[in-house]
């Protein structure tokens, strides 16, 4: 096997971006088939994305033998069952973020995985851009000395009450669309698991926070904050930022740098700007998952990881007083 041949379970929004684009320029990797809940609807986006196959259902996708793997971009609530689905089947599974509804199914995927011996991949996409390594090199690095403080934002408008992310039943809330990734950002930058201090949404409903703001605290004293947001008073911020006690790193769109983005690095007294690439953030991520497949590569984002992400993110909404996604 020379090239990934990827099927996607339904026709989501993400899809064209995450998947159906990159994979043009991603020589190890092509997208053969897609199913979805609508056939027609399945058929319309199989004739505009050029892909040569429309399965009858999600079943019939992941049971195909002309199938290597499955693209999961399903709604939050859906991506346990389907993932384990996948990989019970033989396939390798690259998934949505978050990988699940809360940290006890990221376990029982984690399992599986390593019971079929699959490839699971979380598509946090920021990961795999040169940018977050950067990133990363720098705070380990010691330049900007001890590490004393980590921070990640990701804001966005997004008032369409009646979208799947405002659905408990279907896993949805601020935290779980825009908050697992400034989570990851800041559990990444410190390199540490998290306690988390204090959580503050603001509500949609009792179940659904549209915003939220928690305060954690990392080992060797690194406090940490994250702030993410549906719709809040916070229109747009996307940046995340490391302090230590020589200097600070603050990055603007970490999450696809490929759009715009700007690193400034402070060093007693010193600013430097670096500059990155605009190849996207999802060729990247394709391209290390293709990798992982066919040539047994690590990934960045794998189920470990996952599992480490949704306790903090489960934390969270305890700690708000809100009730953890799916129980």
């Amino acid at each position: 096997m020379d090239v990934v041949r990827i099927g996607t379970l339904g026709a989501a929004r993400i899809t064209p971006a995450a998947l159906v684009k990159p994979a043009r320029n991603v020589r190890e990797a092509e997208v053969v088939a897609v199913a979805a809940r609508d056939r027609a609807r399945a058929e319309k986006f199989a004739a505009k994305h050029k892909i040569p196959t429309v399965v009858p259902d999600y079943k019939a996708l992941i049971d195909s033998t002309e199938i290597d793997a499955i693209y999961n971009p399903l709604p939050n609530g859906l991506h346990a069952e389907w993932t384990i689905a996948a990989l019970e089947a033989g396939k390798h599974v690259l998934c949505e973020k978050p990988l699940t509804a809360n940290a006890e199914e990221a376990e029982q995927l984690a399992v599986v995985a390593a019971q079929t011996d699959h490839v699971l991949m979380e598509a946090f996409h920021w990961r795999y851009h040169p940018l977050a390594q950067r990133m990363v090199d720098i705070v380990r690095s010691g330049e900007l000395g001890a590490l004393r403080r980590v921070e990640a934002a990701l804001c966005f408008p997004l008032p369409m009450f009646s979208d799947i992310r405002y659905q408990y039943e279907l896993a949805g809330g601020a935290l779980m669309d825009a908050g697992c990734y400034t989570v990851h950002m800041v559990r990444t930058l410190a390199g540490t698991e998290p306690e988390v201090v204090s959580a503050t949404p603001t509500l949609r409903n009792p179940d659904i926070d549209r915003a939220m703001v928690a305060e954690l605290q990392f080992p060797d004293n690194v406090s940490g904050t994250i702030h993410c947001s549906m719709w809040s008073a916070s229109l747009l911020r996307i940046h995340a930022r490391a302090i230590g006690e020589r200097g600070e790193l603050r990055v603007f769109n970490p999450t696809s740098p490929q759009l715009y983005h700007r690193m400034k690095v402070t060093v007693d007294g010193s600013t430097r700007i670096e500059r990155f690439p605009r190849k996207p953030t999802y060729e990247y991520q394709l391209e290390a998952f293709c990798a992982a497949v066919l040539h047994g590569a690590p990934t960045l984002t794998p189920p470990s990881d996952s599992i480490a992400n949704m306790r903090v993110i489960d934390a969270i909404y305890r700690a708000a007083g809100m009730k953890v996604r799916g129980s």
